[in-house]
């Protein structure tokens, strides 16, 4: 072939490539994340998606680079908690894949819209042990909404589309989509699909009119109403109707973790959580209530405490998208199945001209629950040495008004925030409540920074979680994200040693953490600014001086070892036969 025929025909080739979308597979991913408007993308590279990176080297796309795939996981779910797009995340095969598996499970129990893009071996080499193989698409079925395993580039526009359609509709989750290596470097000829069809996959939105009917005629009976609160109004972002139903019914309201911001913790009506760590006016609620409407509510056993006896004299109302989770622990009188941007404003249209006798109806009832509120508030005792956790979060709340973003990793001081930080705004917690994963927080709030940039993101973390994914403050510090990190430092596993102290005789199997780390000089080392609290009276001066500092910033705060966390309702007790007084 002469010169000018070789130019011609390269020439030929770029036109048609460029009229027919032709790209390498790795190329259409790129594309169809833009397609689904993600902005960016947490991950870490490996040999099995080298060519996905070659191809983002060759783009503007935005891409966090973790230090840890758990890292990477956690901070896509941390993005989407915040911003409630679907988070993304990029891993290799094998292990990369395999270190996943963690976030997706917190993700998977607390429905969070996730898509995980992992490598896989060459598709000859698929189910031969081959080097840094590992069967992800099994490994996640069970904590997964969804997985694809793609041996064929053409099916990749439709996998992706599928991927971000089943992670963000219904009740959303994680989806992994496990691409071959071969695959990344095939060509196809790129058409990114209009929309989905999926037998057997259809999201329930509206539900039937007739059971909100329902609903109203047990509302008008009610004596004693309950509006519980779930992740469900959160996640659904029906946190404004939710309001308006509160308002307008005059009911008294609890909530579950997941719930906490949807209505104001100030609300005059908002008695706190309920559960285990629950105040005693929600759970004492609960137990004399006589309609019970859970909206968004899973109704786990954190909550339920002993299950036979939960809500005994309630008919129990459950408001959810997700069918499979009415019935499944507390058995409800009426189902409403449909979205939750569905059923509430459909409920509201029927209440809205009888406002007036529902307040009436309820303000007895209503100024019983209160009066429990008054008579055992949430309370603790100071420490002359040492800083109270609890203390550490009224003045946080006081600082940032309730308005800033709380990232909380998993122990004593999760359920202290949940029962002192003074939430104003949905969307405004981020904690893994279903699977209790210690490592969370502070991934999480990187990815919680990611997405909002201009909200103040604050971490309440142990001195133990922080341990399992420390490495991240190293991300924190290349990115300039402008997280506040307050570890409680008590030198133990504080929830797991409350356990043994309650329950196991005060043996404290391994449970203390005195050591050598100097989480000052551990922040300062992988540049991050550190702060120490070593004394009550240095806190504020200390917390002012974190929020005012530019960039990522690292508190060490020290607490008293032996703090319970109360109240507390004891494993297999009633919700009304708590543990109470202060610390």
């Amino acid at each position: 072939m002469t010169l000018n025929r070789i130019v011609a025909y390269s020439q030929l080739e770029q036109q048609r490539r460029v009229t027919k979308l032709i790209m390498t597979g790795a190329e259409a991913i790129i594309q169809s994340l833009k397609n689904e408007n993600v902005d960016v993308v947490f991950g870490y590279p490996g040999g099995a998606v080298l060519t996905l990176y070659d191809a983002l080297y060759q783009t503007d796309f935005r891409h966090i680079l973790t230090k840890h795939e758990q890292g990477a996981v956690h901070a896509a779910d941390g993005y989407a908690r915040a911003t409630g797009k679907v988070g993304v995340v990029i891993a290799t095969s094998g292990p990369g894949a395999a270190n996943l598996v963690t976030g997706i499970a917190t993700a998977y129990m607390d429905s969070i819209p996730l898509v995980a893009i992992t490598g896989q071996v060459a598709v000859s080499l698929i189910g031969r042990d081959s080097f840094q193989e590992a069967d992800i698409r099994g490994i996640t079925t069970p904590i997964t909404k969804h997985n694809y395993l793609v041996k064929k580039v053409e099916d990749l526009p439709r996998v992706l589309k599928e991927a971000f359609y089943i992670a963000r509709t219904g009740r959303p989750g994680p989806v992994v989509v496990d691409v071959a290596k071969d695959v990344f470097a095939a060509s196809v000829d790129y058409q990114y699909p209009q929309e989905v069809k999926l037998r057997g996959y259809h999201p329930i939105f509206a539900g039937k009119l007739e059971t909100i009917d329902k609903v109203f005629e047990e509302l008008k009976l009610a004596k004693k109403p309950l509006i519980f609160v779930g992740g469900g109004v959160n996640l659904s972002n029906s946190a404004e109707a939710l309001r308006t139903l509160v308002d307008q019914t005059g009911f008294p309201v609890i909530s579950s973790l997941m719930g906490l911001g949807c209505l104001a913790s100030d609300h005059p009506q908002f008695l706190g959580m309920v559960g285990m760590h629950g105040t005693y006016a929600a759970n004492m609620a609960t137990t004399e209530c006589d309609l019970l409407l859970g909206i968004g509510v899973r109704f786990d056993d954190r909550v339920t405490g002993l299950l036979s006896e939960f809500a005994k004299k309630a008919k129990v109302v459950h408001f959810d998208i997700d069918p499979a989770e009415i019935n499944k622990n507390v058995m409800a009188h009426l189902r409403v199945v449909g979205d939750l941007n569905w059923s509430i404003p459909a409920l509201l249209e029927r209440i809205k001209d009888v406002s007036g006798e529902f307040k009436e109806q309820a303000r007895s009832w209503t100024e019983q629950v209160l009066s429990w509120q008054q008579e055992q508030p949430l309370t603790y005792e100071q420490d002359k040495d040492f800083v109270m956790p609890q203390a550490i979060i009224e003045k946080v709340s006081q600082l940032t008004q309730g308005e800033a973003v709380i990232v909380t990793d998993v122990g004593q001081h999760q359920m202290w925030v949940a029962q002192y930080y003074a939430f104003k705004n949905s969307r405004s917690l981020l904690t893994s409540g279903g699977l209790g994963t210690m490592g969370y927080g502070l991934p999480a709030a990187l990815g919680a920074q990611c997405g909002l940039p201009d909200r103040q993101v604050i971490l309440f973390v142990g001195d133990g979680g922080i341990m399992m994914n420390c490495q991240e403050l190293a991300t924190a510090a290349n990115y300039n994200f402008p997280i506040k990190v307050l570890i409680f430092n008590n030198q133990t596993l504080g929830m797991v040693a409350q356990w043994q102290r309650m329950f196991y005789g005060g043996r404290y199997s391994h449970t203390g953490l005195k050591g050598n780390t100097d989480f000052v000089k551990l922040a300062e080392a992988m540049g991050v600014t550190g702060l120490r609290v070593s004394k009550p009276e240095e806190l504020d001066r200390v917390l002012k001086e974190a929020l005012a500092t530019p960039g990522p910033v690292v508190v060490d705060i020290r607490t008293p070892e032996t703090v319970d966390l109360l109240p507390m309702v004891p494993a297999g007790a009633r919700l009304d036969q708590m543990i109470l007084g202060g610390s």
